[in-house]
């Protein structure tokens, strides 16, 4: 099996490099490769990529993510996030490949507290968030045999995190705010790599499986929630560590002002994904705590 990886060099393409392999024969790139184009601004270069290698699989964890940036740039978070994808899952229909792509909660509007399932009305409140919409809807009106997971508070090891950021924090101040009104889970780089491994093994046996599903791990918190938990396990992982902070205080996110709108509710249900591929989604609080050892 040929698998065509975009994105190889992000949180979730790092990661797929890895769970891919086992699978066949993967070729990752990014937006800077030149034997063959991984640059989701050249969306027709992108196509021809698809047409010459003709992979069997499409795995695109590329993206627009810096969120209040696609507010001042729409047009260039819409030419990755929609038109790209839109170019991949046409190519991808041409020569009957399988695209996999991710989403977000973003596309919802962030109300209520019950979890989203995949079919409830989509209602995006910012440019990041309508863009993807996009992206799902070219994918679905392409034809194309596709997995889309839509996911949502992603960390990993490698680069930047939350948890590393609140570490930081707390060892510099003694009291920290963080918002307690946006909800969800956060789910690990990792998890999203190997259920996507997973769901392709057993995609190619039932194309009745092609669809938009939810992956998360399992449970909810707040990230003032998100932030006790990294901070108290820190303690016990590492005792000696000199961390400051004393008061850790929620706030609400008005306190915190950006140029695009944050969900307060980021909840993603995750039975249509547990049923159809036979999955047990681990807590968040396990993969955290994962995400502590090997970054400590």
């Amino acid at each position: 099996m040929k698998i065509l990886l975009l994105g190889k060099n992000g949180q979730v393409g790092w990661e797929l490099q890895r769970s891919l392999a086992p699978l066949g024969e993967v070729l990752a790139l990014d937006r800077h490769s030149t034997d063959f184009c991984g640059d989701l601004s050249q969306p027709e270069r992108l196509a021809q990529t698809v047409r010459d290698w003709r992979p069997n699989v499409i795995v695109n964890a590329a993206a627009h993510t810096a969120v209040d940036k696609a507010e001042s740039e729409p047009d260039l978070a819409r030419c990755l996030n929609a038109t790209a994808p839109a170019a991949l899952a046409q190519a991808a229909a041409d020569i009957g490949a399988w695209l996999v792509h991710y989403s977000t909660d973003y596309v919802f509007n962030g109300q209520g507290e019950q979890a989203w399932q995949e079919g409830d009305a989509t209602g995006p409140l910012s440019v990041y968030g309508q863009t993807k919409l996009e992206g799902e809807q070219h994918i679905a009106a392409s034809g194309c045999q596709h997995l889309i997971f839509r996911t949502s508070w992603v960390y990993a090891a490698r680069g930047g995190n939350f948890a590393k950021t609140m570490l930081r924090l707390a060892a510099e101040r003694e009291r920290l705010t963080v918002i307690d009104d946006q909800h969800g889970a956060p789910t690990g780089a990792d998890l999203i790599a190997d259920v996507t491994a997973h769901a392709i093994r057993q995609a190619l046996q039932q194309a009745a499986l092609s669809g938009v599903y939810h992956l998360v791990a399992s449970g909810e918190t707040s990230w003032h929630g998100y932030a006790s938990h990294a901070i108290a396990q820190a303690r016990i992982l590492r005792p000696e560590l000199a961390l400051k902070v004393s008061e850790i205080a929620p706030v609400p996110t008005a306190s915190f002002p950006t140029p695009a709108q944050r969900p307060l509710n980021s909840r993603l249900h995750t039975g249509k994904l547990q049923q159809a591929f036979g999955l047990v989604l681990p807590p968040w609080q396990a993969g955290v705590n994962r995400l502590l050892t090997e970054i400590l």
